[in-house]
């Protein structure tokens, strides 16, 4: 099933960059990886690689944190994601969220089960291989991330990473009496803009450079990083 994006026309050449580990000595780490500990598999590269100039640029962004909140790092939580793991975690969820509703999957309606795979694209991309349309983590120049203050304690944003809910959205608290998550998750926008990435339009943590998000939220004519193939790796 594939759900087209506002992106997926942007051409793709991609510049060649190898995936390299970020070194994660110099940021804080979410960990353990959320995506391994419900059963996912990295059979080659680890979920805390990106595309070279990808961590240049998150150095970057690290920088112009450190220069508004000394002693504050990077929160890395996930970047490459091989297009099995996305499936993986698609299913993953549609489970979680069945259960959460007390509902069976052998029994749902197709009402039911409609209703559910789109809170799920909500979130997650739909995972495929068509080289045309990656996921965007597949390509390796997007990345999800926190901040961590100057104790080392990750800063409340108002909702975790990958939750399937309205509260996931940039603006959800742009109104609220809890401005400190705004503001959090402004300062993350900030940060990460200055070193050239382009943010999600629907959630608070997913940043990406390079890859066809990035072009289509740049106005940029074509797309620098296209899906890893695995069968290289």
């Amino acid at each position: 099933m594939q759900k087209s994006r506002p992106y997926h026309h942007i051409p793709i050449e991609d510049l060649g960059e190898i995936l390299t580990t970020i070194p994660l000595h110099q940021f804080s780490v979410i960990s353990p990886h959320p995506y391994q500990r419900a059963g996912a598999s990295y059979p080659c590269y680890s979920p805390y690689h990106l595309r070279s100039g990808v961590i240049d640029r998150l150095l970057l962004a690290q920088k112009y944190l450190q220069t508004q909140k000394p002693g504050w790092k990077l929160a890395i939580f996930d970047g490459y994601r091989p297009v099995a793991v996305q499936q993986y975690m698609v299913d993953f969820s549609f489970e979680e969220l069945v259960q959460a509703k007390g509902w069976s999957r052998a029994s749902l309606t197709p009402d039911q089960r409609e209703s559910l795979w789109e809170l799920v694209h909500q979130i997650w991309a739909v995972p495929n291989y068509d080289p045309a349309t990656p996921p965007p983590h597949s390509t390796g120049g997007a990345v999800d991330l926190a901040l961590a203050d100057d104790t080392g304690a990750i800063v409340d944003f108002g909702s975790p990473i990958d939750e399937i809910s309205p509260r996931s959205h940039p603006d959800y608290y742009l109104n609220h009496l809890a401005q400190t998550y705004h503001q959090n998750r402004l300062l993350l926008k900030a940060v990460m803009e200055q070193a050239g990435f382009q943010r999600h339009p629907g959630e608070w943590w997913h940043f990406c450079y390079g890859d066809q998000m990035w072009a289509w939220l740049s106005e940029a004519p074509r797309a620098m990083y296209g899906r890893v193939e695995e069968s290289a790796l």
